[in-house]
């Protein structure tokens, strides 16, 4: 199934050029009105001044041809104008509303016939007789605003055009970690626990990435250990089941042989067949369930009675020695039951002479310690390692998991003669 939605490379760009879009535009169209005003408004400030120097050097009675002040601007229209408004010399329309306006004795300024123009009455004793117009083209201002738009166009297309860079930039940084943990995630699915996220310089994504990594991990190492479990399960149900068998057939094949004994031993084998598989049943479907407090003694006594007549008739003894007020210990019995076994089924076995377990008192939790009398384990090899050869790797190795996954550990305390220690924790750890 395909995700739907909106890639975030493209949701990232759309963004960032969409606020910087407006950011520009929230700018822009402030300022060009405020360049507009601030054009229109210098240019009547000149008009002003050069019309009050025309005003201040015509006579109250001017001459024609008038002699103006040098240093004007040459695209000026300047005229003079009766307080009527009608012109009585220089240049401009023959008529001016602005002139009339002026009889009032202020400067009055205005648009008129495409002239940006500024009136200034000539000052006189018995008020305005005269009004000097001073004009320029108002296509002049209206280009010098249209310029300074033009230049702040184009200096907020290089501000888009840079947002848009970082946004591409930026979008591909967001982008690249999450894809490259959606490729981890699909190799995660597809069975490959090595994933590793490389890391991005972004919190957020290399948190999920180190989540996923160690997600990664802990079900490869799940997956390792199930196999594991799987593979131990069988040897150890192969075992008791060829034990049985065996049983069987050496009855069938002795002369005279007591047959009623044989099957009462191969039921009590086939039950203990029964209890191991209810065991290991129960700890595959439930080895995370909450451990509970276990009963030591109760243990010990259903091991004296599994054990003791299989090593008495190999001419051993057994012999249980548990100490008094021993800590709470928490662990699931089925587990402790069945390291206890392969721990007595290998000193069965591979043996000799006495079998001892002990329990003692380890501060917070139990040690469980089993020995024999026997060759113990060859120098430089290690019994809990199922491929090292040797015949009973592979039921101390199925051991050492059930102790770990209880939150204990099983060790060789002592090569030769052998003794193993299963330590349990107790109920605060």
């Amino acid at each position: 199934m395909t995700a739907q939605g909106v890639p975030l490379r493209r949701r990232v760009l759309v963004v960032i050029l969409s606020v910087t879009a407006l950011v520009v535009a929230l700018f822009l169209v402030p300022l060009a009105v405020a360049v507009n005003l601030l054009y229109h408004d210098q240019t009547v400030a000149a008009l002003q001044r050069d019309a009050a120097w025309v005003a201040a050097a015509v006579p109250d009675e001017p001459r024609v041809p008038l002699k103006l002040p040098t240093g004007l601007p040459g695209d000026l229209a300047i005229g003079g104008y009766s307080v009527r408004g009608t012109r009585v010399f220089g240049n401009g329309p023959g008529h001016s509303s602005l002139a009339a306006s002026s009889n009032d004795g202020r400067v009055h300024d205005t648009v008129e016939a495409g002239f940006l123009a500024v009136s200034a009455p000539v000052p006189s004793d018995e008020g305005p007789a005269l009004v000097i117009r001073v004009a320029t083209p108002n296509s002049e201002v209206t280009e010098r605003v249209h310029e300074a738009w033009l230049l702040m166009g184009g200096l907020a297309l290089i501000v888009i055009a840079l947002a848009a860079a970082a946004a591409v930039r930026q979008s591909a940084r967001l982008a690249a970690p999450l894809e490259r943990l959606t490729a981890a995630a699909q190799a995660l699915g597809g069975g490959d626990f090595s994933v590793r996220a490389s890391p991005s310089g972004l919190r957020e994504a290399d948190q999920a990435g180190q989540a996923l990594e160690s997600t990664a991990r802990r079900l490869g190492d799940v997956l390792a250990r199930e196999r594991a479990f799987s593979a131990d399960v069988s040897h150890q149900l192969r075992t008791g089941l060829t034990g049985l068998l065996l049983g069987l057939e050496s009855s069938l094949s002795r002369p005279g042989a007591d047959l009623a004994s044989a099957v009462r031993t191969a039921l009590a084998r086939g039950e203990r067949l029964q209890e191991v598989i209810d065991d290991l049943v129960r700890l595959s479907r439930d080895s995370r369930g909450p451990s509970e407090r276990l009963d030591v003694a109760a243990l010990m006594e259903e091991l004296r009675q599994e054990w003791h007549g299989p090593l008495a008739e190999d001419g051993r003894r057994l012999t249980i020695a548990v100490e008094p007020a021993l800590p709470p210990v928490t662990a699931q019995p089925a587990a402790v039951r069945q390291i206890l076994r392969v721990l007595l089924d290998n000193a069965l076995r591979h043996g000799q002479g006495e079998v001892t377990v002990t329990v003692a008192d380890v501060g917070p939790g139990a040690a469980v310690e089993v020995g024999d009398h026997g060759p113990g384990v060859a120098e430089g090899v290690d019994p809990f390692v199922r491929s090292s050869g040797h015949s009973h790797g592979i039921g101390l190795a199925l051991a050492r998991s059930l102790a770990e996954a209880e939150g204990g550990r099983l060790v060789l305390s002592r090569i030769r003669p052998p003794l193993f220690s299963l330590l349990l924790p107790g109920d605060d750890i």
